[in-house]
């Protein structure tokens, strides 16, 4: 499923035009980018958790070329699982 099919299934479910069915994606969307970027976790219970993780900067190698190369510092979006959704799949 890609954007444009959620907000299709949104639209239908709720009854919101597809415009405002995008409207609604983008926004949730937005929220949650808003908070990891302030540094707040985003726990949507039943469903899981959206956390920032930071990563220290490290030296790894280019395979093709066996050069030293710096991977910069940087934070990454992280995803845990709730029950909720987990039971839904088994």
């Amino acid at each position: 499923m890609n954007k444009n099919d959620l907000v299709a299934s949104v639209a239908d479910v709720s009854g919101l035009s597809r415009a405002d069915a995008t409207k609604a994606v983008d926004a949730v969307f937005d929220s949650i980018t808003k908070s990891l970027k302030n540094g707040t976790e985003v726990r949507l219970v039943g469903f899981g958790t959206f956390t920032a993780s930071k990563r220290a900067a490290t030296t790894g190698r280019n395979p093709r070329t066996g050069e030293e190369i710096k991977i910069p510092a940087s934070v990454q979006p992280k995803f845990k699982a709730g029950k909720g959704l987990k039971d839904a799949l088994n």
